[in-house]
């Protein structure tokens, strides 16, 4: 498959970093306490002395919300959710292996890292505006149409993975017990990006060999334009 931005992303937030991180044989992978333990200390750590919207991951976030004319407290950022719900609560619903330790790598990095099950994406995968066509399936079951020019992450089957860019993640592709190929999408708009990324990108991809012995396919990209393709893509 692909994973790209669209023109209008590429113009209108020029300094987004993205991290991909492509894996198999997600149903071999089992818990893994000691990673998750260690990112959530790192995010304790930092909400020790201040709150998750203060971090300068989240302001950034909190301005494309902005700019997307959305209102930062009202539709948060999936990270910054995960953050307050952490603060909060003192820790995270368990749900699958990989999506337990992608939302402890969220929380550490207090970066929006979203995992898809491929197998529930059609084609390319582009986030970009909607135009009114596209359908998302709520984890309740419920269709949406999002509203022309909300930010998606749209396949080419015209289904929407996400909602208002990096808030809502979609059932279609949801990563569940029968899920053996997933991506990794983590985006970043603060400052550091670019350093912070490589890290977090590493961080996962190390937990994950370990775990799986197969090293994921990874990359960082950099430049606006920047596309990523998994090795056997051939168009849609």
């Amino acid at each position: 498959m692909q994973f790209s931005y669209s023109l209008y992303m590429q113009e209108t937030f020029p300094d987004r970093v993205t991290g991909i991180l492509a894996v198999d044989h997600v149903g071999s992978l089992r818990p893994c306490p000691a990673a998750i333990d260690d990112f959530e200390r790192r995010a304790t750590q930092r909400l020790a002395s201040r709150t998750e919207g203060e971090f300068p991951e989240i302001q950034a976030w909190r301005r494309a919300f902005s700019q997307m004319g959305l209102k930062p407290t009202q539709y948060r950022c999936a990270a910054e959710a995960l953050l307050r719900r952490f603060r909060k609560s003192g820790s995270l619903p368990i749900l699958h292996p990989l999506v337990d330790l992608c939302n402890a790598a969220s929380m550490a990095f207090a970066t929006p890292v979203a995992v898809f099950d491929r197998a529930g994406l059609q084609g390319a995968l582009e986030v970009r505006q909607a135009t009114g066509r596209e359908t998302y399936l709520t984890f309740s079951g419920e269709t949406e149409t999002p509203g022309p020019g909300e930010i998606i992450f749209a396949d080419t089957g015209n289904r929407a993975h996400a909602r208002r860019w990096a808030n809502k993640q979609s059932q279609h592709s949801i990563v569940s017990e029968t899920t053996e190929q997933a991506l990794i999408v983590a985006e970043a708009l603060h400052a550091t990006a670019a350093e912070d990324m490589s890290e977090l990108v590493s961080c996962l991809a190390l937990v994950l060999e370990t775990s799986l012995g197969v090293r994921p396919d990874t990359r960082v990209l950099l430049s606006p334009d920047a596309v990523w393709s998994s090795p056997d893509w051939q168009g849609a």
